[in-house]
C-alpha cells in the first residue's frame, strides 16, 4: 500500500522541484508518470528536463511517442500511463484517486503554494485521499527546506 505526499512549493519553482523528486524516485528504482492535465504545459515541463544538463539528465519522454512503454518517466495527460507506473507525480491539479495511491509505491502530489486556488485543489485532494484510509504526508518548503508539517496513518 503507498502513500501520497504533498509538496506545498513556496520557494522554488515546480520546473526547479520537479527533477529533484523524478531524481530520488529513480534512485529507488520505480517508473514514473508525471500526471498533468493540461499537453500544452507538460511539453513545457518536458522541454525544462531536457535542459537539466548532463549531470543532471533524466531519461524521459512525453506521451505519445513510438517507445511510451519503455520510459522510466512518461509524462501524461491520461491516466492510465502506458509505462506501468510505480509512482505518479501529479502537477497543476491533476487528479489522483484513492485506488491509485493505495495500488502505487507513491504518488506525489506538487502544488503551487502561491496560487490559492492551488491551495484549496491541495486540501480537497488530502481529505478526500486521507478520509478514503490512505495514508498521506505534506510537506513545506516555508522555511527554506523541506520539513514534514503533517502525516496521517492508513486507515486499518
Amino acid at each position: 500500500m503507498g502513500a501520497a505526499f504533498f509538496y506545498h512549493l513556496t520557494r522554488r519553482r515546480l520546473q526547479d522541484t520537479l527533477p529533484v523528486l523524478l531524481d530520488k524516485a529513480r534512485g529507488a528504482g520505480w517508473r514514473i508518470a508525471v500526471r498533468g492535465p493540461d499537453a500544452e504545459r507538460l511539453a513545457w515541463l518536458d522541454e525544462r528536463l531536457w535542459l537539466g544538463g548532463d549531470e543532471s539528465f533524466l531519461p524521459h519522454g512525453l506521451a505519445g511517442g513510438p517507445h511510451d512503454a519503455h520510459q522510466p518517466i512518461l509524462l501524461t495527460t491520461a491516466t492510465e500511463a502506458a509505462n506501468k507506473p510505480t509512482c505518479v507525480m501529479s502537477v497543476d491539479g491533476a487528479e489522483v484517486t484513492p485506488e491509485e495511491v493505495q495500488a502505487l509505491e507513491r504518488v506525489c502530489i506538487l502544488f503551487d503554494g502561491t496560487d490559492p486556488e492551488a491551495v484549496q485543489h491541495a486540501r480537497v485532494q488530502w481529505k478526500t485521499l486521507t478520509d478514503a484510509g490512505c495514508a498521506a504526508q505534506y510537506w513545506s518548503e516555508e522555511s527554506g527546506r523541506w520539513e514534514k508539517k503533517a502525516e496521517k496513518e492508513p486507515a486499518q
